[in-house]
């Protein structure tokens, strides 16, 4: 199976960026499609980006688009999301997610596998 562990989060100012990584590890990894989600205290948890097995493909929250970037390194078994010009809405718990597929996904209810999340915390 695939196992997820987020890293990168902190407590940056607003306007800020931060690069959230994480590290898989499994054999299936690099088939996989990958996500990114994020709960904030007392909200639902919501998609933020996703990126496809081969990394071809890319998807972006409306919330996130042309501030976030995802991406992954096949090759070192790490997907990463790059977060500039963070707002304070952007605080909440991120998890990394990866999917029994190697297709794009955005709704939680598709993934399999998921992190134990990295904390941001936009101040303002």
């Amino acid at each position: 199976q695939v196992q997820l562990v987020e890293s990168g989060g902190g407590l940056v100012q607003a306007g800020g960026s931060l690069r959230l990584s994480c590290a898989a590890s499994g054999r299936t990894f690099s088939n996989s499609g990958m996500g990114w989600f994020r709960q904030g205290p007392g909200k639902e948890r919501e998609f933020v980006a996703a990126i496809s097995g081969s990394g071809a493909y890319t998807g972006y929250a409306d919330s996130v688009k042309g501030r976030f970037t995802i991406s992954r390194d096949i090759a070192k078994n790490t997907v990463y999301l790059q977060m500039n010009s963070l707002l304070p809405e952007d605080t909440a718990l991120y998890y990394c997610a990866a999917r029994r597929f190697s297709s794009l996904a955005t709704t939680p209810e598709t993934y399999y596998y998921w992190g134990q999340g990295t904390q941001v915390t936009v101040s303002s």
